[in-house]
């Protein structure tokens, strides 16, 4: 019987949804990855060149948590954040390194 239970416990577990979990860090876009937008010049403020990298050199969000970059699934909500700080809850894909994005707030 044991035999039997042993593969049911590993499917089921395999099949378990990865947990959510916070992530915190600025909202930057894809071509100034780490956040230092001094080399594009986009804009007076990271905010500005962040914006403007994307709309005008189709870049994306990500996440900067200060060592890495994180994808974002949501691409719309982070413009209200661009170049600033925030907290993001979600769940991470590890291989492609993308947060799907739950929920996404400031952080003062």
């Amino acid at each position: 019987m044991k035999h039997l239970l042993l593969p049911v416990l590993v499917a089921a577990s395999l099949s378990a949804a990865p947990a959510q979990r916070t992530f915190r860090g600025v909202i930057t876009d894809d071509n100034c990855v780490d956040g230092d937008h001094s080399r594009m010049r986009m804009g007076e403020t990271d905010r500005e060149c962040a914006l403007a990298c994307i709309t005008a050199h189709g870049a994306a969000y990500v996440l900067f948590d200060g060592k890495s970059a994180y994808s974002l699934s949501d691409q719309k909500t982070p413009e209200q954040f661009a170049g600033k700080k925030v907290s993001v809850v979600g769940t991470l894909d590890v291989k492609t390194k993308t947060i799907q994005v739950s929920s996404m707030s400031a952080i003062k």
